[in-house]
């Protein structure tokens, strides 16, 4: 049975987080793989604090090597022992994350490394960036440090995912995250379906 690796992307507040818990709940009994970048393992929790929370002040082009360090090791204990095992993994970002935070907002040369798996599919959840930083205040979540970024930075980031899904339409499905979290799922459900019963 092969592998399938399925991400979900987006900007801040966008919806991600709750439509891979979803997923993951529709897709129990395959006993799928769920991860959250950065994190998943211990340098990649490590790394999460240090980029989002500790408060330092860090390069761009160092940014985007402690993500992608936290990356690689994620791939290396996770991801890729779970698709070699012929299982189905979920992943709360990915490498895209990256190429449109660092490499579209930052505008850090970022490439995509040959060790790194594509996803079979990547859902990118699309709406205005106003919206998503609005759930997280009515949340009353305190700011990241990406979530304190100004709106023009925010909106660099959903122009690189604009970009990236243009790029790669047969990965890339685009979702309107304006729409009610259930009609997304329902629409992630209808695309997924061949592709699971593809991998039996």
């Amino acid at each position: 049975m092969s592998g399938l690796f399925i991400t979900f992307e987006g900007t801040e507040g966008s919806g991600k987080t709750t439509q891979v818990e979803m997923l993951g709940e529709w897709l129990s009994s395959y006993d799928p793989v769920v991860v959250r970048e950065p994190g998943g393992t211990e340098l990649g929790e490590r790394v999460r604090e240090v980029v989002l929370y500790a408060g330092l002040d860090i390069d761009a082009e160092a940014e985007m090597y402690l993500f992608m360090a936290g990356r690689r090791q994620l791939i290396a204990e996770v991801i890729a022992p779970a698709l070699a095992a012929g299982q189905i993994v979920v992943a709360d970002r990915y490498h895209d994350s990256t190429l449109a935070y660092q490499g579209g907002a930052r505008g850090v040369p970022a490439i995509w490394p040959s060790t790194f798996p594509r996803p079979n599919i990547t859902f990118l959840l699309e709406g205005p960036v106003e919206n998503g930083l609005e759930r997280h205040v009515a949340a009353g979540k305190a700011p990241d440090r990406m979530e304190q970024e100004s709106l023009d930075f925010h909106r660099k980031v959903a122009t690189a995912y604009d970009r990236l899904a243009a790029a790669e339409p047969d990965r890339f499905v685009r979702l309107d995250a304006t729409g009610s979290r259930e009609k997304i799922h329902l629409t992630v459900r209808d695309r997924l379906a061949p592709l699971i019963e593809a991998r039996q």
